[in-house]
């Protein structure tokens, strides 16, 4: 399990004929799917084919042309969920310690910091500065977030970029146990995450 309360309200997610465009290319039209308690959506396609589009407009980001996005059994969106883009937004002279402080902080984190940073194998690492960390670390820093202030909903624009076997295991894992606490997941990727999606959704096709 992730360590978090188990997510009682049963969040779901509902598109429905999304049409989202960006320098005046349509990326996709018509686009629908759901996404209940404990499922994990993911999304596929070629290099600007929309799925960070589409992750983008679900965290609110981006307005769509046409089409809805409703988030249903929660009550504000914005503090429900967690977005994670593939830049790892870190400052380069902050500890990791210092990052995660900084995150329980500022997303209101009931999560258990210290056990946030040994889940994600970075507590021998607490001191370290963010510009000494090798990629897959720095990418492990980055999704300790999602540990630190536990929220029902994650939305990861290629969460596993930099990670190695091990590194993906452990995403996995921390995947799994979300859907598990009831959470939702919804992940671009260019191959498979390893959990086995409720639904694998094409973008662009």
């Amino acid at each position: 399990m992730s360590g978090a309360r188990p997510f009682q309200d049963k969040p779901a997610v509902r598109v429905d004929g999304l049409a989202v465009a960006r320098g005046g290319r349509v990326l996709f039209d018509g686009l629908s799917f759901a996404a209940e308690a404990g499922d994990y959506v993911e999304l596929r396609g070629a290099n600007g084919s929309g799925k960070t589009t589409l992750i983008r407009s679900l965290a609110g980001f981006l307005a769509p042309r046409a089409g809805s996005i409703v988030f249903e059994r929660i009550e504000e969106p914005a503090l429900a969920l967690h977005y994670v883009g593939h830049l790892n937004g870190l400052k380069t002279n902050a500890s990791v310690a210092s990052h995660a402080r900084y995150w329980s902080g500022l997303f209101g984190g009931d999560g258990d910091v210290e056990r946030a940073l040994l889940r994600l194998g970075l507590a021998s690492l607490r001191e370290r500065l963010a510009r000494t960390l090798s990629q897959g670390q720095a990418r492990r820093l980055a999704l300790s977030r999602l540990l630190i202030a536990p929220r029902p909903i994650w939305l990861l624009d290629e969460p596993a970029a930099a990670l190695d076997a091990q590194g993906r295991e452990m995403l996995s894992a921390l995947v799994e146990a979300h859907r598990a606490d009831g959470g939702i997941v919804v992940a671009a990727v260019h191959e498979a995450l390893g959990p086995e999606p409720s639904l694998a959704l094409t973008v662009g096709s």
